[in-house]
């Protein structure tokens, strides 16, 4: 297995595939080493790359802000210092120029979306096969398994599941104060009482189950798009990468064009990644100020 040649298909699947623990047939707990003994586990899998990396990156957000909080100082800041209040400055910007309430928990959750999204992003500029390579040693050399078995995806972003567990939070704090600042009575009739109303209370109660139909696909529609966009992106570039980086291994030549491709397309990529953190955290910004804007 581990002698064996890897094909293309081969090896975009193995790039693709999330290192994954859950329950086998069987009833045992433990690793999936096939894209087939992942599917078998079922919906309480987990996806031990996306959680190690996202939870990584979040402790090192925390760090680096704290340890530039610690430095603040009255004089002229500098260095990390620096480079930090530049961030808050653009978050606090951002945040007056699309909310229009008084809430502050809106900056410091729209500061943690941009930060942990671009980080999360930052990492498919990492070489694809320095990182999976690493972890297919590390897997042969302490616990005997195959390297083809060892599956390591190193961009949280490219997993639905880490967009659509971001996408779902946003969505369920927006439901939150909705009903807070609204109301129990005035969230329901945002989804029930419009587009369409009427002075006629006979028509009007007729207008409720469209009206209730047309918001109802609206709100749903929120966290899908804002998950699927996030994801959708950062998938089709690391795709890219991988594509490109199969070129290596046709020749001399098609190694210095793809080394000439994965270049220019890493400089691009750059801002491909900070643009969808800056979307993502926009759209939270915009349906957290929609959930505190009364009709």
């Amino acid at each position: 297995m581990a002698s064996e040649t890897v094909t293309s298909t081969e090896y975009i699947k193995h790039h693709l595939q999330n290192m994954t623990y859950g329950q086998h047939p069987d009833g045992h707990w433990g690793l999936a080493h096939s894209a087939e003994q992942a599917k078998e586990m079922g919906f309480w899998a987990i996806h031990v790359d996306t959680m190690f990396w996202s939870i990584i990156l979040g402790v090192f957000f925390l760090w680096l802000f704290r340890k530039a909080a610690k430095r603040a100082t009255s004089g002229q800041p500098s260095g990390l210092l620096n480079f930090a209040e530049w961030i808050v400055e653009f978050i606090d910007t951002s945040v007056r120029g699309s909310f229009t309430a008084k809430n502050n928990l809106v900056a410091p959750l729209a500061l943690t979306i941009f930060v942990w999204v671009f980080l999360m992003n930052l990492m498919d500029l990492v070489p694809v096969d320095w990182l999976p390579l690493l972890a297919g040693w590390v897997g042969s050399t302490m616990f005997g398994a195959d390297p083809h078995h060892v599956f390591f995806k190193v961009v949280p972003t490219t997993d639905p599941n880490a967009t659509i567990g971001m996408a779902l939070s946003v969505f369920f704090l927006t439901i939150f104060y909705s009903i807070k600042v609204k109301g129990l009575g005035g969230f329901v009739g945002e989804l029930t009482l419009q587009p369409f109303s009427a002075k006629n209370p006979l028509i009007k109660v007729a207008f409720i189950p469209v009206n209730f139909f047309l918001e109802f696909v609206s709100l749903i529609a929120k966290p899908i798009s804002l998950a699927l966009r996030l994801f959708g992106n950062m998938y089709a570039g690391e795709m890219i990468f991988i594509l490109i980086a199969m070129m290596f291994s046709a020749g001399i030549g098609m190694g210095i064009f793809g080394g000439f491709l994965q270049l220019g397309w890493a400089i691009f990529h750059i801002l491909i990644i900070t643009l969808q953190a800056f979307i993502f955290m926009t759209l939270t910004i915009v349906y957290m100020d929609m959930a505190h804007s009364e009709h």
